[in-house]
């Protein structure tokens, strides 16, 4: 058995982060479904055992536990990728890709939030949530333009990181809410080239632009 466990929820954007990422690194691993919606199983004593924040998504590397999707996705970057394109080791680089991690942390949660009410009908002002979304989604297409200008291709550096791979599924997904990716058009050309990127895999959700 692969010595790596992720406890995932396949419609889960945060269990998608890191299954793009282990897919990504090409690391064997074991998947255990969590019965997230309905059943609530990651709040459930059996998994508090694993891991008491009760959250999504898990991931069980030897004697090591980590939850929290920035975590897991650092941990993965720093273990496993020793030619370090997905966690830059410039100090300048490096915290960039930390800024991006955090933003998709906090910004883009109500992004998360508004596609969980809209599959699964969970509490919150809808109208709220999607405002604050596209707010987060803008920050995001003014900074890829930007990038254009410039001749980048990718959130920080000159090639895929970090970065990338935590913002991708909360834009991709987006549609699942209402959001019109036509209003985003340099996310539009960033996302059909991250789905290019060896080891990518798509989910229920996200468009295939041609």
């Amino acid at each position: 058995m692969p010595a790596i466990t992720l406890y995932n929820y396949d419609l889960d954007e945060n269990s998608f982060r890191v299954r793009l990422m282990l897919a990504m690194l090409k690391l064997e691993h074991a998947t255990i479904a969590i019965d997230m919606f309905p059943g609530q199983e990651q709040t459930r004593p059996a998994m508090l055992a694993i891991n008491s924040q009760g959250t999504l998504p898990v991931l069980v590397d030897g004697d090591l536990t980590l939850a929290g999707t920035e975590a897991i996705l650092s941990y993965l970057a720093k273990a496993y990728d020793p030619a370090r394109t997905w966690l830059p080791e410039d100090a300048a680089g490096f915290g960039r890709v930390q800024g991006w991690l955090h933003f998709s942390a906090t910004m883009l949660e109500n992004a998360k939030q508004a596609r969980l009410q809209a599959l699964f009908d969970t509490p919150g002002d809808e109208t709220a949530l999607r405002a604050a979304a596209r707010k987060a989604f803008r920050i995001m297409d003014d900074h890829m333009t930007a990038r254009h200008f410039d001749g980048a291709d990718w959130f920080v550096g000159d090639k895929p990181s970090l970065a990338d791979l935590t913002l991708f599924p909360s834009f991709a997904l987006s549609r699942d809410f209402g959001i019109d990716h036509d209003e985003f058009p340099a996310l539009r050309l960033w996302i059909r080239k991250f789905r290019a990127l060896p080891g990518f895999f798509t989910m229920p959700g996200i468009p295939d632009y041609h």
